[in-house]
């Protein structure tokens, strides 16, 4: 409970927080990597090729390469690459291979390297690089830690641990706030709350999703299909998209920096289930 952020915003509420830092990788990304290189391990996979924004899901996928054997290849934004030289640090201590996207191992980082030198990159560029290496080799496999349906579902472990931790301070939420980017932090924490919603249990619950304005998919993109990265090699996706061809300011939030937004986060928006906000 974060009592002194209530004391300086002398607030009756009360505020509880939910922190995932303290895993070894940084984040609450180690609860999809750990899973999806399992399965792969299991597939019979030698080698897996990802992308990441600000560095957390690439550190995660690394750490889970590292303890199941599997190489793994990060293309990790560039903007994030220049600002977050540990976070590569990081990777490459786990054994894997991190370069900055957009980069010239691929057609679709020469293409974007062509016309602009200098271009930030974005997470919908990196994953282009990253599926079409996968792609190009026989041995190698795609792995995507935001977004996807798999994912928010591995994600909420989050909320369902947050119920039983809310019931130990006797406690129920009027308010769930979180950030979002591709969806999966927060969905992982609301999903095991909104079926309350849903169901009339507790229907005045809100729940708000939170973006920055530099990258404002949920409020101010149109509800679409869009692919869900640049270059068009993913199947098409149902969401707020700002154009798979948007690439977003160089705002140091590189997780948040994507075009969409999954897609189960934009069916309850749009049903108006979930509310959004974008802030600078």
């Amino acid at each position: 409970r974060a009592y002194r952020l209530e004391k300086a915003l002398d607030t009756p509420a009360k505020i509880f927080f939910k922190y995932e830092g303290t895993s070894q990788a940084g984040s609450h990304k180690p609860n999809t990597a750990l899973a999806q290189c399992y399965y792969n391990k299991m597939e019979g996979v030698k080698r897996i090729v990802t992308e990441t924004g600000a560095g957390q899901w690439g550190s995660a996928l690394s750490m889970a390469g590292a303890m199941f054997g599997v190489e793994i290849k990060v293309y990790m934004v560039r903007i994030s690459y220049d600002q977050k030289p540990y976070r590569r640090i990081l990777m490459e201590t786990w054994g894997a291979t991190c370069v900055p996207s957009p980069s010239k191992n691929t057609k679709a980082g020469r293409r974007i390297l062509a016309e602009d030198p200098d271009c930030p990159g974005s997470l919908g560029l990196a994953i282009s690089e990253a599926v079409e290496e996968a792609a190009s080799q026989e041995e190698s496999k795609y792995s995507l830690g935001s977004v996807l349906n798999h994912v928010l579902l591995h994600q909420t472990i989050i909320g369902e641990e947050t119920r039983i931790q809310m019931e130990m301070a006797d406690a129920y939420p009027d308010i769930i706030v979180g950030n979002i980017g591709g969806g999966s932090n927060f969905a992982g924490q609301f999903l095991p709350w909104i079926r309350d919603k849903i169901s009339g249990k507790k229907p005045d619950l809100r729940i708000i999703c939170v973006e920055p304005e530099a990258c404002p998919s949920l409020t101010k993109g149109p509800y679409t299909y869009d692919f869900g990265d640049e270059a068009g090699l993913t199947p098409l996706l149902k969401m707020y998209t700002l154009g798979h061809k948007f690439i977003p300011p160089p705002v140091h939030a590189g997780g948040l920096r994507y075009h969409g937004m999954a897609p189960i986060i934009c069916h309850l928006y749009n049903l108006g289930l979930v509310e959004g906000r974008a802030v600078p």
